[in-house]
């Protein structure tokens, strides 16, 4: 009995998968994340790794491991904010690269850019929202992804 339990168990987990990857693709998301009371499920789809694990009192988080894209990540993005030729969002919202959809983007790497000059649109609460190079210089880094969102003070763009 406890093994068609745990069957049961098993294929509710993963139809929760399946669905989360569904809405992975549906919506463009990177990563989706749910949690309740006896499951962790953690989708992501550029790294191609689906985490679940029990709630989080009985097992060690997946997130404090070093190995961890997001936490290589999230640190490579704290050196950027530190950098001074960083552009930061001013806001949360959705970054676009590009006027419209299959458009040039605003800038590449490369690109030499005046203060003032569009960089890229962060779409917030249905609002367009240019982000404008403070300074002029040469685009050395573009860490913001079309159509992904951005936080608030996260690097965006390094300028030289």
């Amino acid at each position: 009995m406890a093994d068609k339990k745990s069957n049961s168990q098993f294929e509710k987990e993963l139809a929760l998968v399946r669905a989360m990857a569904k809405v992975l693709e549906e919506t463009g998301l990177s990563e989706i994340e749910i949690e309740r009371e006896d499951v962790s499920v953690r989708v992501a789809c550029g790294t191609k790794s689906v985490i679940a694990a029990a709630p989080p009192a009985s097992t060690a988080s997946p997130a404090a491991q070093p190995s961890d894209p997001a936490s290589i990540a999230q640190g490579s993005a704290a050196s950027a904010a530190s950098d001074p030729g960083a552009v930061k969002s001013p806001m949360v919202g959705t970054a676009y690269l590009a006027p419209t959809p299959g458009a040039e983007p605003f800038v590449k790497v490369g690109d030499q850019v005046s203060e003032g000059q569009t960089l890229l649109i962060v779409e917030a609460m249905k609002t367009m929202n240019e982000i404008k190079a403070p300074k002029s210089g040469t685009i050395r880094q573009i860490l913001a992804r079309d159509a992904e969102p951005v936080e608030f003070d996260e690097p965006l763009v390094i300028i030289g």
